[in-house]
């Protein structure tokens, strides 16, 4: 049984996970110990919490496996901008200082950061660099219930590869087709997510919440959809894109795109972050966001086509775009879909450690129709002790239950009455979702409560979507979902039987008009376009949140409320206790719940001074 420490780090999204005879033991991510959101430093503290958790020591690993190939990387940037010499020139100046002084010495940065965690012998270390899509597609199979499935992994760009369709097999995966930069969905997306004024690499999900205010009937909308195919991306039939990099900036520049060009394009000029949405800016996410789901699509036909498989395995940042990954439901092109939790490069971490736990030692794999994930509640959890000391020292008050039932009905009603909870519980999850154990709850019937959540307690931009935790068995009863979705990475359709009937005007209402238009039973997290983000929550997985909504439902006939992250806007999702109690303290959620300790925030000393407890975080 090999022990193998994966990790990812220096570009975005460090984390590092740990498995030991190709079972999962810890995955983390490090912005969740530093609190700088998708930080790219060495994941010193998650890594140290991977070895905790296992009881191991560095010298003790089997192998360490850094999640792309650096050296490949650099070979990309170089060959990039001598293509298109002499532009670039002050991107070139900046980022070759970089590469020459940290990355291509990338073993001394990991060797120099594993001196912080603890003494070891180098001569006893052996590292592996796997490529970059070998770790998102190993981290998409593996864990999967699969013993042969199609893998599609689509992202920014990883060395040369920007999106891969290949096939695993037991434990082997194989490559058939790959597309190479700067020819990039990902690119793409996120050049859009630039344009419109949110920042690259974390509002893509705002881009994608933005898209359904858009007019899908507007004439506007059709033309963003014709210039963005006609002039900035050449679709072919199996997938594979052609960027017009006339228009594109990121390849030698400092910026994602040529803004005067697109400007000239779209008739309006990039939305700065903080100004006011308008219609334009919503139909044209709309537009970048049905071109992307008839490219993921057309390449997941290819991926049937070329593996002939009835499954698919999905990782890479695009597979968080759960609105394409509901529409490749919806196809049927699959008979079943497998998307990894942590898509984006956090999760190259654990992908990295399972190839070289199937591929390079060779290890056997053991499938038995479950997901290996455990429900992505790899990260660390915290005791009674912990949870007490931290009350003596932000002398906290509290009541502690003795019996969890007791409180579920108590917080059950809390919700009902129109509370907002902060619900923390065991094991932190690993992946950009709170899933139950790092969340924010609310009663999904309450009109007003996504307001609230995104104004008061988010502080983060009023249209921003929220999303439904439901009992599994009781999906079918609010939405079109045949499937189970415990990783909240599909989006269906409300039931129809549930929505209300919108005015005749609807689509050429004033934006704010439109989000607060009465659109079902459940409007909190019915979006403009009558879709939810769903997580299904399993009582085998995670029983204390399954025993909460189950108590809400006995007491409301509801079988499921409002989940968001735990966190504030620019924030990580909270980590430890006093994470919590300083997000509850700096909010204007009413309730606090840390295993079995309840917070009122009207209890607290000095409750109405939130300034006290508010940290400045950048926003994203």
């Amino acid at each position: 049984m090999k022990k193998i420490l994966g990790i990812s780090a220096f570009y975005h999204d460090s984390a590092a996970a740990l498995i030991i005879g190709g079972k999962i033991i810890a995955a983390a991510q490090e912005e969740r110990f530093t609190r700088m959101k998708h930080t790219s430093v060495f994941p010193t503290n998650s890594i140290r919490y991977c070895l905790e958790e296992s009881g191991l020591k560095i010298e003790e690993l089997d192998a360490i496996v850094f999640y792309d190939k650096p050296l490949l990387k650099f070979e990309r940037l170089l060959e990039t901008y001598y293509a298109f010499a002499p532009k670039g020139i002050k991107s070139f100046i900046k980022a070759i200082p970089v590469w020459l002084d940290e990355k291509i010495f990338l073993k001394k940065l990991i060797y120099d950061g594993l001196k912080e965690i603890g003494n070891y012998d180098k001569k006893k270390i052996r590292f592996l660099f796997p490529e970059h899509h070998l770790s998102h597609a190993a981290s998409a199979f593996y864990p999967s219930p699969f013993n042969n499935a199609a893998i599609l992994t689509i992202d920014g760009v990883g060395e040369w590869s920007t999106a891969s369709i290949g096939l695993g097999q037991d434990n082997k995966i194989s490559f058939y087709k790959e597309l190479n930069f700067p020819h990039s969905v990902g690119l793409l997306y996120s050049a859009f997510t630039y344009y419109l004024g949110f920042t690259v690499n974390s509002g893509e999900y705002k881009l994608m919440g933005l898209a359904p205010y858009g007019n899908p009937e507007s004439e506007q909308t059709k033309s963003f959809i014709d210039i963005i195919k006609k002039d900035l991306v050449d679709i072919k039939n199996d997938g594979s894109v052609w960027l017009n990099q006339n228009y594109f900036n990121y390849a030698t520049g400092l910026r994602m795109v040529k803004e005067r060009k697109w400007k000239a394009l779209f008739g309006f000029p990039r939305r700065d972050a903080e100004q006011e949405l308008e219609q334009r800016h919503c139909n044209l996410a709309y537009a970048i966001q049905n071109v992307t789901e008839e490219i993921v699509l057309k390449m997941a036909n290819e991926a049937k086509r070329i593996t002939g498989s009835e499954n698919i395995c999905l990782a890479g940042g695009v597979a968080l775009n759960c609105v394409a990954n509901g529409k490749l439901l919806k196809e049927g092109i699959f008979k079943n879909i497998y998307i990894q939790p942590a898509a984006g490069d956090a999760g190259g971490s654990l992908g990295a450690a399972l190839a070289a736990s199937y591929m390079y030692f060779e290890e056997e794999r053991q499938v038995n129709g479950k997901d290996q994930m455990c429900g992505s509640y790899l990260g660390p959890e915290y005791s009674e002790k912990e949870i007490t000391l931290m009350n003596k020292m932000v002398k906290a008050a509290f009541k502690k239950y003795e019996c969890f039932n007791d409180l579920t009905k108590d917080i059950a009603a809390k919700v009902a009455e129109g509370n907002v909870v902060g619900w923390f519980q065991g094991r932190m999850e690993f992946g950009p979702r709170a899933l139950g154990n790092r969340s924010i709850i609310g009663d999904a019937r309450n009109p007003d409560m996504q307001k609230k959540l995104n104004l008061k307690i988010k502080y983060r931009e009023g249209f921003r979507p929220f999303a439904p935790s439901v009992l599994n068995e009781d999906t079918q009863e609010y939405f079109d979902l045949e499937t189970e979705s415990p990783y909240m990475l599909i989006v269906a359709p409300v039931k129809q039987s549930r929505r209300t009937s919108l005015p005749n005007n609807y689509h050429n209402l004033p934006f704010w008009e439109k989000l607060y238009c009465k659109r079902s039973d459940i409007q909190s997290i019915t979006h403009l376009d009558f879709s939810a983000r769903i997580q299904t929550v399993h009582k085998e997985t995670n029983p204390r949140y399954w025993e909460l909504i189950n108590a809400f439902k006995q007491q409301s006939g509801y079988g499921l409320v409002v989940n968001t992250s735990f966190n504030v806007r620019g924030e990580p999702i909270v980590c430890t206790p006093h994470d919590a109690y300083r997000c509850f303290m700096s909010t204007e959620m009413d309730y606090l719940v840390i295993n079995d300790f309840v917070y009122c925030k009207t209890e607290q000393p000095d409750w109405q001074n939130k300034e006290k407890w508010i940290v400045k975080f950048k926003m994203d």
